[in-house]
């Protein structure tokens, strides 16, 4: 008997169960929803009922979108580690993947994401150019890194590729008692009189001071520490205000160790990329490590958009 039942099927409920919703499931396979809406009930025809109870979030699925999803867990796992093995035949599997970053926060995500690539790809050897590196571009076309992390593409660079990573909010961080908590947002006027609490890079490298603060031809002092939790604590004694990304800090805010708010009307957003040189841009390895760190960031990072 045929079957037209295909893997790009069982990836699509695969997606709609990790992501809670088809929103997210068509972000997350880089599809429309209009797309996997019709995979969707291309399957409920073909199997005679619904597959999942489309007013529940997370989806509640059927007997029948459970039996798919078994199907799921049972065949793809198998799929890709066939078509791993086969990269891995047709390309060799040694390498190395030298990773410099120029965010500080990067190192929450950037580390389980390196952890499920060592587990596909145990013949490569994995290291992190110690130290934060505010030029790890340089480092690739000094071969002292492999791949690097960065928030902007210079696409006038000759021998590097950038991959698109995600997209996330920038929120200013404010102590629970300060007298600009409950606005709805910050505008740049707010941040005049404030001390700017910041990692110890330049104003080029702050998305507030580039996007926000130049423009508004305001200027602060600043206050920089290299850690996270310092600035947090500095933050919390009403030392000043910070302005973090959403998802490094969502543990804190959970707690209400801090508070934080939107900067300007639409938000403040930043963008994460990565950069490697172009002969080794399109290895099986360097493919594989993109997909997931994308793949793992979208489901475990509150507040991000794939680019």
């Amino acid at each position: 008997m045929s079957s037209l039942l295909e893997l790009r099927h069982l990836r699509t409920l695969t997606a709609l169960r990790d992501a809670g919703n088809l929103s997210r499931a068509a972000e997350l396979l880089n599809l429309t929803q209009s797309a996997l809406s019709h995979q969707i009930k291309l399957l409920e025809s073909v199997y005679g009922g619904v597959l999942f109870e489309r007013k529940s979030t997370p989806p509640r699925f059927t007997a029948i979108g459970a039996r798919l999803l078994e199907l799921s867990d049972l065949l793809l796992p198998r799929v890709d580690a066939a078509e791993l093995d086969l990269a891995r035949l047709a390309a060799g599997t040694a390498g190395q993947l030298r990773i410099a970053v120029e965010c500080h926060t990067c190192f929450d995500w950037l580390m389980p994401a390196m952890d499920a690539f060592r587990d596909r790809w145990p013949e490569v050897e994995m290291d992190i150019v110690s130290g934060f590196n505010p030029d790890p571009v340089g480092l690739i076309h000094q071969d002292r890194a492999d791949f690097a992390v960065i928030s902007e593409p210079d696409d006038i660079v000759r021998g590097v590729d950038f991959h698109p990573l995600f997209r996330f909010e920038i929120v200013a961080i404010l102590a629970r008692g300060h007298s600009l908590v409950d606005k709805p947002w910050l505008e740049a006027a707010d941040f005049a009189g404030e001390t700017l609490i910041t990692y110890p890079v330049s104003d080029e490298m702050l998305d507030v001071v580039r996007q926000v603060l130049i423009p508004a031809g305001i200027t602060v002092q600043r206050r920089s520490t290299e850690l996270t939790v310092a600035l947090l604590q500095l933050v919390a004694s009403g030392r000043g205000i910070a302005a973090l990304p959403l998802w490094a800090v969502k543990s804190y805010l959970d707690r209400g160790y801090v508070r934080s708010c939107p900067i300007g009307p639409g938000g403040l957003h930043g963008s994460l990329y990565g950069a490697c040189a172009s002969q080794l841009s399109t290895s099986p390895y360097v493919t594989d490590f993109v997909r997931l760190m994308r793949e793992n960031c979208f489901l475990s990072l509150p507040g991000i958009t794939l680019l």
